[in-house]
């Protein structure tokens, strides 16, 4: 039995519908009831109740687990859900854990929200359990962010100095396959996985968009000073937008690249990806 965590996400999904379609029995571990349908069988536990996660995770051969995004959380709050998941880990006994994780997480600074996750990577490290930290780049999914101004006024935004500059992309169902594959397939000790995918640029990315959309696109690079403003007039709360221009700083500056055990390559195409969001 697999416990998988975030499964109404879209990386753990992922993962679910992955190990169940190979014939494996999961068992999702759902903040509702209702929700955890279609699968061997369901445990409701939330991120923050210790009790409930390490009893959802009890008897597992292996799980996946994630460090959600707390919105309106500072870095006390973050690492404090961190302590608390990796509490219920250890608290459980499970022995091999997959843990969704990023590009630069082997830093402890400067990366933005990143940072929390290296916190995180270090605290499952220490429950006992052998550790997979799947290290992914930017999702493909995050187009999701700008499909209003994209479907409202033809616009594209691009937070950064250059809409073409090359990064790699991922695929949220290719992080599912690989978190799937780590936990079919438990390493001997600890180790960090890359995930390697296609590489886009913005301008690349607002074209494929444009084609699903059946319109083109007005590529517009907004401005450094304009970016926490913007996500901010979009609801995004002022905390969290100053952590993302860390992030975006980070990507610009070249740190946050592969530096694992071993790789994972994805192969889904961005304009795979689109037609599945649009449709």
């Amino acid at each position: 039995m697999y416990a998988i965590t975030g499964v109404t996400g879209h990386v753990g999904g992922a993962a679910a519908r992955a190990l169940r379609d190979a014939g494996h029995p999961v068992r999702a571990v759902v903040r509702d009831a209702t929700r955890g349908g279609g699968f061997t069988e369901a445990a409701v536990a939330d991120f923050t109740d210790r009790a409930a996660l390490a009893a959802a995770l009890t008897g597992a051969t292996g799980a996946f687990v994630l460090l959600p995004t707390i919105p309106a959380g500072d870095d006390t709050d973050h690492r404090r859900l961190a302590a608390t998941i990796a509490g219920a880990v250890a608290d459980s006994g499970v022995r091999h854990v997959a843990a969704l994780s990023s590009y630069g997480a082997e830093l402890p600074e400067g990366t933005g929200p990143v940072r929390w996750l290296h916190h995180f990577e270090n605290l499952l490290r220490d429950t006992g359990a052998r550790v997979t930290a799947i290290r992914s780049p930017h999702f493909q999914e995050k187009v999701e962010e700008v499909l209003a101004p994209a479907t409202g006024a033809g616009i594209y935004p691009v937070f950064g100095a250059s809409a073409d500059v090359p990064v790699p992309m991922v695929a949220t169902r290719d992080i599912g396959a690989a978190v799937a594959q780590a936990l079919l397939h438990p390493p001997a000790g600890d180790e960090v996985v890359d995930l390697t995918a296609p590489e886009y640029t913005e301008r690349q990315v607002a074209e494929a968009l444009g084609a699903v959309l059946g319109r083109k696109l007005e590529v517009v690079t907004v401005p450094r000073e304009a970016w926490i403003p913007t996500w901010v007039d979009a609801g995004m709360p002022p905390g969290l937008a100053a952590e993302l221009v860390e992030l975006y700083e980070a990507t610009e500056r070249g740190v946050l690249v592969p530096r694992g055990d071993r790789s994972h390559h994805a192969t889904t195409r961005i304009d795979e990806t689109l037609s599945g969001l649009i449709s």
